[in-house]
């Protein structure tokens, strides 16, 4: 027997239960980015943080949860979003913007066309992530110094430190993460992933709850041949069958026994 039930009635007892659910997630997402930033010293008084906005779920997040912060930490610091409009086929150039503008938070649209570039050079059903991620991060630095950025934020999460691990190993031949804090290259920034200790799994829920204005990448996001696609289904198999894997794994990095691994850089087994 089937029982109808109207939509007035089911408002009204699946409402309370996504406000609580958004509550509890969003005070996790509050604690896991406050002890990252205390624990690998990412804001310091007086830091200008540019929060790189891709328009995808993890950002958005991420700059939401650093407006939360920043009203009640001890430190003061400045927030300047800003998003590399890449150009690409289709791309809504008016969605940041709004959003932003409506947040009344110092915002930059930076415009460079990278997608032509990317298209040109790589071949065609290569992987593009390696050139883009190169040309974006090389224009957010420069970037970075004309507003004179003191941090810059990404939006990685510990998924993404977990699976980069894994790529590292299996394809590389490194013992190699993502670091929740690092310095450029050349030296001239600071780049730092407050949601590092955060979960996608939560961070994909708030995203949908709070119901931001999501842009999906149209030029790497379909590449159903990325090796990272590839270990993010092993990663979920594993969480299924053993939830807390991941976070596990996650602590595993913050938990290196250099004499218990063979790098002899890290420990000097010649001269024990």
């Amino acid at each position: 027997m089937t029982k109808t039930v109207s939509n007035e009635a089911i408002i009204h007892v699946e409402l309370p239960t996504m406000v609580v659910d958004l509550k509890r997630i969003k005070k996790r997402l509050r604690h896991y980015v406050g002890e990252a930033i205390i624990q690998y010293g990412m804001i310091e008084q007086g830091d200008r943080v540019m929060v790189c906005m891709s328009g995808g779920k993890d950002s958005y997040t991420m700059l939401d949860i650093l407006m939360e912060l920043q009203k009640k930490a001890p430190v003061e610091f400045e927030l300047v979003a800003v998003n590399l409009d890449q150009k690409q086929p289709g791309f809504p150039e008016h969605v940041l913007p709004g959003y932003l503008a409506g947040l009344g938070i110092e915002y930059h649209i930076v415009e460079q066309d990278t997608y032509s570039i990317v298209k040109e050079k790589v071949p065609e059903g290569k992987t593009t992530c390696g050139l883009c991620s190169r040309l974006r991060r090389g224009i957010l630095y420069n970037f970075a110094d004309e507003i004179g950025a003191t941090k810059i934020a990404l939006g990685h999460h510990r998924d993404d430190i977990v699976e980069t691990l894994f790529l590292n190993m299996f394809f590389n031949g490194q013992l190699k993460a993502m670091p929740p804090k690092l310095k450029s290259d050349d030296g001239r920034h600071i780049v730092i992933r407050p949601m590092a200790l955060c979960s996608e799994n939560d961070i994909e829920t708030y995203a949908g709850q709070r119901q931001f204005p999501i842009i999906p990448c149209n030029l790497c996001g379909s590449q159903e041949q990325m090796q990272r696609k590839v270990v993010k289904e092993m990663m979920k198999k594993w969480e299924e069958g053993y939830p807390g894997r991941t976070d596990l794994i996650m602590r595993s990095l913050e938990n290196v026994v250099p004499s218990h691994l063979a790098d002899m850089k890290l420990f000097d087994f010649l001269g024990l």
